[in-house]
């Protein structure tokens, strides 16, 4: 299964390993389909694949250390 999400990292975020930690803990595979970086946010369309359980566990993890994270049909960052 894989699943594609848009996430926005808050400024202090930026240069923390989040995608790594959360693919390492969860078992999941990320694929980063496109990325805008500054020095104020971080966007992302990232691509998410593994079991149900352990995309939506990983989904969570980023919910809860403050990226936001929306569903994305396509994979262009407006």
């Amino acid at each position: 299964m894989s699943r594609r999400v848009k996430l926005t990292f808050p400024q202090d975020l930026i240069q923390e390993p989040v995608i790594f930690t959360m693919a390492r803990e969860f078992n999941v595979v990320p694929n980063i389909r496109r990325a805008r970086i500054t020095e104020s946010i971080g966007e992302m369309i990232l691509e998410i694949e593994g079991a149900d359980d352990d995309i939506e566990a990983g989904i969570k993890y980023l919910v809860d250390h403050r990226v936001d994270v929306e569903p994305v049909v396509g994979d262009v960052l407006e």
